[in-house]
């Protein structure tokens, strides 16, 4: 296949050149297209219809800027972002993230990731991103309810229930996402609870909304565990983080049997070998919002690393829920060293490069975030259907649709591996799941 080959790099070639500076973007779309050379050999109509091109294009980009007061009445001024990538499967369909880190670049790669997670989750929904260099840290609720208004107010004339619906990401909980929803009834006179997801079960929310990435991503661990003959149960964790994503995956994992043994946040890591107390993480994180460190004060036999490597504490299985590129190569080899036999990815795009080829390398069973990380969103779908019906689930019920939803997302990704000769590659059978899904919505469409 040494022309399809020569044809994927100069489309990346052209992504490049097109998108100067963005490297985080470049670096989602090499790891997609380089697993599609196969594809584009069984499928050639693909590449005559330039899918992967057309794919590699947002459908829309917005940007605005987004005036707001503080508490001492100076004006501030942020940016915010609206990506489109890919409406072929539905809808719009992405988190909104608020973080000083934020830029065009950020919001793209995870508007393309977005893409293919979503069609690997069989939900009608498409790919899109949004967010603002906006820090809520420190923030407060007055002046995030002033800066959510304001943000929603230029962002509201591109959202509908049939067009884009944003959910949260970091920085946007549901505090931000109920500031958002009431500017956005107050600017539209209208009820349009599926216009948004991640609200409270008290007025429109899905119960398990807030679990779904960290059970997820357990949940995919779980199954690729067990298609190895092995289980979580006995298994010593880490897990990256502190929010969301990584209490419930805690949660989860010790549900299962597992001991989690350390988390972290962006200033360092909590070690405790016994196995962290969860009801305290909870305690300080969602309801006092305080540091993690704070987790030492209680715990004495507990160590606190300021500015720590979490993935230099041994543990058999990790699961990177933090942000981007925070697992590199050292640290994989770190890992492996220690015994890690499993990783699954429950941020976008945690492991670099160079740290996945260490765990291939090594026969270690690593889940992609495209795949381990899709419960969040496939929750958002399910709370859209909710809403649309005006129904409400019980969280039992929604969590077995989670699971049932996991276990197919893993099911689909081991057996598309097998069929394009990478067994156990879940890279290449999740990249590979979700192209086809959309391409062919797009073929069937013509040249839109």
């Amino acid at each position: 296949m040494p022309e399809i080959k020569t044809r994927i790099e100069k489309i990346y070639a052209q992504v490049i050149q097109r998108n100067p500076g963005e490297s985080e973007f470049h670096q989602a779309v090499k790891e997609v297209v380089d697993t599609l050379a196969p594809v584009l050999h069984k499928h050639p109509e693909y590449a005559e219809h330039k899918i992967i091109e057309r794919i590699c294009e947002p459908e829309r980009q917005i940007i605005f800027r987004v005036p707001w007061q503080d508490d001492r009445g100076e004006v501030q001024i942020n940016r915010g972002f609206r990506v489109g990538f890919n409406s072929a499967l539905g809808p719009y369909k992405g988190g909104l993230r608020f973080h000083p880190s934020v830029y065009l670049g950020i919001i793209k790669f995870l508007g393309f990731e977005q893409i293919f997670k979503n069609a690997v989750t069989g939900m009608p929904i498409g790919g899109a991103k949004g967010g603002a260099d906006f820090d809520p840290k420190g923030r407060s609720d007055a002046e995030v309810m002033r800066f959510c208004q304001s943000f929603m107010t230029e962002l509201y004339r591109h959202l509908g229930e049939f067009t884009d619906v944003p959910a949260g990401d970091i920085g946007v909980g549901a505090r931000e996402i109920g500031y958002l929803f009431g500017q956005y009834k107050r600017i539209t006179n209208r009820y349009e609870s599926g216009v948004i997801t991640g609200k409270s079960p008290k007025w429109g929310g899905a119960l398990v909304r807030k679990e779904a990435t960290g059970y997820g991503a357990v949940f995919f661990a779980e199954q690729m565990l067990k298609a190895r003959g092995d289980s979580l149960d006995g298994k010593t964790c880490v897990v990256s983080g502190s929010g969301n994503v990584a209490i419930y995956a805690i949660e989860k994992l010790q549900a299962l049997g597992a001991r989690v043994v350390a988390c972290s946040d962006s200033d360092g890591v909590i070690h405790h070998a016994r196995g962290l107390d969860l009801p305290l993480i909870k305690q300080l994180k969602e309801v006092e919002r305080r540091r993690i460190r704070d987790y030492a004060q209680v715990h004495r036999d507990a160590q606190y690393l300021e500015r720590g490597n979490l993935w230099h504490i041994a543990c058999q299985v990790a699961l990177p829920g933090a942000t981007q590129n925070e697992l590199d190569e050292a640290s994989a080899r770190r890992l492996v060293a220690n015994g890690c036999i499993a990783v699954s990815e429950g941020a976008n795009m945690p492991t670099t490069p160079g740290g996945i080829r260490v765990f291939e390398e090594a026969g270690v069973a690593f889940g992609p975030g495209k795949a381990a990380n899709a419960g969040g969103v496939a929750t958002s779908a399910l709370e859209m259907q909710q809403n649309a019906s005006r129904d409400a689930w019980t969280f039992e019920y929604s969590e077995q649709r989670l699971q049932e939803i996991m276990i197919n997302i893993h099911r689909t990704c081991h057996e598309t591996a097998a069929e394009f000769g990478s067994p156990g590659n879940y890279i290449i059978g999740a990249n590979i799941v979700g192209f086809r899904r959309v391409a062919d919505a797009m073929l069937a469409f013509g040249v839109i």
